[in-house]
């Protein structure tokens, strides 16, 4: 799995939309198209009238080839230490999922902080585990996902305790 590098390129992941999301994190996936020539076409005529963002990771190779990256922005990790030990994971459990991911680019973004009442230290532990669990939730949802068909994915979601709990006012009411 390669690591985005550029800022155009985690523009263009994050654009693709969130495929998962976890209390902590959200995974961006933007889904890369394999039939798109490495090199253009030479000649008059021979660059397309709008470029692709696809374009930014070079996608007609050998093989097919997924990238993945990951923010962890200051707003919700004040300590650097934190803030790489998340990168950390994330990489490493990217790898271990690489093979069962669809080719696309995918961007893992930290978007809750994690209480730092219950996680004193900046990178204790108890703080990694929780990371590395939720990571592998939102990588696992993000599996199922791409491999359910598509009429189980418009299916109606599960029901929420708001959802669930208005039937039972409704029956309630004389």
């Amino acid at each position: 799995m390669q690591r985005l590098k550029t800022r155009p390129q985690f523009q263009a992941a994050m654009a693709g939309g969130i495929v998962s999301r976890t209390p902590h994190f959200a995974l961006h996936r933007l889904v890369l198209d394999e039939d798109v020539p490495l090199t253009p076409p030479s000649g008059p005529g021979g660059l397309p009238s709008v470029q692709a963002p696809q374009a930014l990771f070079g996608v007609a190779q050998a093989e097919p080839v997924s990238w993945l990256g990951a923010m962890a922005p200051k707003r919700w990790a004040k300590r650097s230490v934190t803030r790489h030990a998340i990168q950390r994971q994330v990489y490493v459990l990217g790898d271990e999922y690489a093979s069962q991911l669809a080719c696309a680019a995918y961007v893992v973004r930290l978007r809750a902080t994690f209480d730092r009442k219950q996680f004193v230290s900046a990178i204790s532990e108890p703080l990694k585990q929780a990371i590395r669990a939720e990571l592998h939730q939102l990588f696992t949802y993000a599996v199922r996902r791409q491999s359910a068909p598509a009429g189980a994915r418009s299916a109606a979601p599960p029901p929420t305790a708001t959802t669930a709990a208005k039937p039972a006012a409704e029956k309630a009411a004389p």
